[in-house]
């Protein structure tokens, strides 16, 4: 296969990738011609390399489009599988919409900042005051049902199969699980539940790399989010697995009908 990749990180240990830097794209417009996959671009270059191009990426194009801000993957997660995403509701930051939101959401919930990651911009709310230092942060309300858990799961995806998970104990402070954020990770097992919902999702949405971070409460498994790019802290071989997992997808995908793409010029 010949592979380029624009992230050297997160493809240093896979075999001949060639890395070329997202700034120095144009410059090697026909290396990427000939390219079977690209890997891990930025997301400015989706549309010349996808539209333009032609050309196979990885992570796939929904991941990146669904992944991109936790506004567009909560709409999608709420069409889809309602029963298993906390109760959201997403609007405008107006004086109406923040009574409102105040009026008919029980004390405490979860609100959060568009486009952060990694547990920033995620604020758990009790009282009016909290409440207004939230809205003096973020132009859109994104508010969301708070889950009786103190810990939850991380579970990788990658290409078509689950490659590994953790659970992520709370942090000493309270409310976060994200390792980030102080939080524990712990190696224990993944509840099924937990794993046909992530397949569930990923497969029905086309995401082909992903870490999927899951709450339990009892039996019932409710997702959360998933970060189309994501760490492997504190788990020994996650990496080498989500490596060879990305390897093998690569290889069996270029079995299949490539994307209109091979007349690309």
């Amino acid at each position: 296969m010949k592979i380029i990749s624009f992230d050297a990180l997160r493809t240093l240990h896979l075999p001949n990738v060639h890395y070329i830097k997202p700034q120095n794209m144009y410059a090697h417009l026909d290396e990427i011609r000939a390219a079977d996959w690209i890997l891990f671009p930025e997301y400015w270059q989706l549309n010349a390399l996808v539209h333009g191009l032609k050309k196979r990426i990885f992570p796939s194009l929904s991941s990146f489009m669904i992944g991109h801000d936790k506004i567009e993957m909560t709409r999608t997660f709420m069409a889809i599988t309602p029963a298993h995403h906390p109760y959201t509701e997403i609007c405008a930051n107006t004086p109406y919409e923040a009574d409102r939101i105040w009026d008919i959401m029980p004390t405490p919930f979860v609100a959060k900042i568009p486009l952060s990651s990694m547990g920033q911009g995620v604020f758990l709310i009790d009282n009016p005051v909290q409440w207004q230092e939230y809205l003096d942060k973020s132009n859109v309300i994104y508010a969301q049902e708070y889950l009786p858990i103190d810990r939850d799961l991380r579970i990788v995806w990658v290409g078509n199969k689950v490659v590994g998970g953790y659970w992520r104990l709370q942090a000493e402070k309270g409310f976060y699980n994200n390792i980030s954020q102080g939080g524990q990770v712990e190696v224990a097992l993944i509840p099924k539940e937990a794993l046909d919902l992530v397949e569930y999702v990923a497969t029905t949405l086309g995401i082909d790399h992903g870490g999927f971070d899951v709450a339990m409460v009892g039996s019932v498994p409710y997702l959360i989010e998933f970060n189309r790019i994501f760490g492997n802290q504190g788990v020994k071989d996650l990496q080498k697995s989500v490596d060879i997992g990305i390897m093998d997808y690569l290889q069996s995908q270029l079995a299949t009908e490539p994307p209109e793409t091979k007349d690309a010029v």
